[in-house]
């Protein structure tokens, strides 16, 4: 039955339109204000990516519909974005334009995977500073991308995008170069303007038009984007033979990755940035993969939720599903309506757009934000962003989590430690023979070795009480290090009194063997004084029996000699 539960939540319910019968006339306006902001973009990816014009379309509508159906936020537009024409470019240049449906199925496949195995949260795991060097390492290469085209040339043959746009440019004639330079120049002035008119002003559109007509008018030597088909293509099941499977897995690993990232990001800024509600996010991911495997089928790339476009879908007055499903239904029409004019669009004119586009990704407030944090922080920033331009996007997002890892873990070793105290109370003759020590924060195996020599290097005691009330987190070597102190305190005679075990860490103690160390199962306590008084009394016994010294090996006890029964632990103060 939980099973059957679990299985409805990540399906397509009534409550998904609840709000349709008040909502619907801003929904079908933020849908066709998002459509119209989202062909630009749609035409200009498919041509970055390689697989053309039409695919970027067809993925905008084919996605975008399946993914607002099937998806776990209710205002999450999707469709084709900058990170996934990265992965992409490298894909179709080693495999072929016909290797781009096989691996948007395979990497819808993994993306569907990933949400019924409930892996949604896992995003939450990523560190802010690797998520802005990642978006800024993308927004470089996109930029980067687009050099080649603003200046009528073709990319180079590297698969690195700064390499590739250095080797394009050494092709550059200046003549040749002047056109496209200058339909460029002009598609990024309007959008820079357009914002400061009026904030709902499609400036991307307004570019592409203006750029169109004047290269039509002025008959400009540029390239178009060329013909279109005026219809949408019939679905076909790629080849996905062994041999397809064995050769794409990796890129589709690492598409979908990239795609449940995206999604899942965009998914919760959406979310915090409006009044719809919360996403799901294993839902998410299961309308994004089936998104890509029917955006496969039609012949069109791998999506992903599209934060630019749901900012637009939320600022235009979308409140549900309704909004994308039209945005999608408008750029259906664009299809069937519109592919003479679309095909005359300069392709510089759409470098231009993600030109600024790209230079969008990345606020000059974020940037402040995250090297003005902390040292730490900025270094995992950098490394991410230069591992993402310069190498790989998911070799640079686990290299971050690796670097901010190694931070997280040093700053938590500077935060726990092993303290001496004073003894509560006034001080009574014997009590210089009594050290209590405190145990905070962590204990675990990078901080463990610290407090092992803290301890054991004791002076002049005839007994230690280790406090452990404070201590948070405890894993097996910590556990094991405190066994290891116990046994070398007790070879050399110092009576080792433990206090404050809590109740989440006694079952680990047992099993590493920390009670078996003691000496006597009374030297366990839940609170401090009887610990203290104890002590004390020990203390006075072995003065008076002239005991040797506390370097001398362990002596009889013999008030504890008697056989009694353990005395169960309780929880700390």
């Amino acid at each position: 039955m939980r099973a059957l539960d679990a299985a409805r939540a990540l399906l397509p319910g009534r409550q998904d339109y609840a709000d349709l019968p008040r909502t619907w006339k801003g929904d079908l306006v933020a849908g066709v204000t998002v459509g119209i902001v989202a062909l630009p973009l749609a035409l200009a990816f498919g041509v970055s990516s390689g697989a053309g014009a039409a695919s970027g379309l067809i993925t905008a509508v084919i996605a975008g519909v399946i993914a607002a159906v099937f998806g776990g936020s209710n205002i999450q537009v999707s469709g084709p974005t900058g990170a996934m024409v990265v992965v992409l470019g490298p894909v179709i240049a080693a495999h072929g334009p016909g290797a781009l449906a096989a691996v948007s199925v395979l990497a819808g496949v993994i993306v569907v995977a990933a949400g019924l195995l409930k892996l949604g949260r896992v995003v939450t795991f990523l560190p802010w500073p690797v998520i802005e060097g990642f978006t800024l390492g993308i927004a470089v290469i996109i930029f980067l991308q687009q050099v080649p085209a603003a200046f009528g040339v073709k990319a180079g043959s590297s698969s690195n995008a700064a390499a590739s746009a250095m080797q394009g440019l050494g092709t550059v004639s200046p003549a040749a170069a002047l056109a496209p330079a200058a339909l460029v120049v002009l598609v990024a002035l309007i959008m820079l303007a357009a914002p400061r008119i009026h904030p709902q002003i499609p400036g991307s559109l307004i570019a592409i038009v203006v750029a169109s007509i004047a290269a039509q008018v002025l008959d400009l030597p540029v390239a178009r984007i060329g013909s279109l088909p005026d219809t949408l293509p019939a679905p076909v099941m790629p080849s996905l033979d062994w041999a397809t499977i064995t050769a794409l897995a990796g890129p589709a690993a690492t598409i979908a990755a990239l795609a449940a990232i995206e999604s899942l990001l965009s998914a919760r800024v959406a979310a915090s940035i409006s009044d719809t509600g919360p996403y799901d996010a294993d839902r998410e991911l299961l309308g994004q993969g089936l998104a890509s495997v029917g955006s496969g089928f039609f012949g069109g790339m791998p999506a992903t939720g599209a934060i630019a476009r749901t900012a637009v879908n939320i600022r235009s007055g979308g409140r549900t599903r309704l909004a994308a499903i039209t945005h999608a239904l408008v750029l259906l029409a664009v299809v069937y309506l519109a592919t003479g004019p679309v095909s005359r669009i300069p392709l510089a004119a759409l470098a231009g757009v993600l030109m600024v586009t790209a230079t969008r990704m990345v606020s000059l407030a974020t940037l402040r934000s995250v090297i003005g944090s902390t040292r730490a922080d900025t270094v995992v920033f950098f490394i991410t962003a230069v591992i993402t331009v310069s190498f790989d996007l998911i070799e640079a997002v686990a290299i971050g989590i690796a670097v901010a890892s190694f931070f997280a873990l040093r700053s938590l070793v500077r935060s726990s430690g092993v303290h001496r105290e004073e003894i509560p109370g006034p001080a009574q003759d014997g009590d210089e023979h009594i050290a209590v020590f405190r145990l905070d924060g962590a204990l675990f195996f990078a901080a463990a070795e610290r407090v092992l020599e803290r301890v054991s290097a004791i002076r002049n005691a005839d007994v230690v009480i280790i406090r452990m009330s404070q201590l948070q987190v405890l894993d097996a070597t910590g556990a094991r290090v405190i066994t290891d102190i116990v046994n070398a305190l007790e070879r050399r005679g110092i009576t080792v009194l433990i206090k404050g075990i809590q109740d989440r860490h006694l079952a680990l103690i047992t099993r590493v063997g920390v009670l078996e160390s003691l000496r006597h199962h009374k030297h366990l306590f839940a609170e401090l004084p009887p610990a203290v008084e104890h002590a004390r009394s020990h203390v006075v016994r072995a003065r008076a029996a002239g005991h040797p010294g506390p370097d001398a090996g362990p002596g009889p006890d013999p008030a504890e000699a008697r056989a009694e029964a353990p005395a169960a632990p309780r929880r700390n103060e």
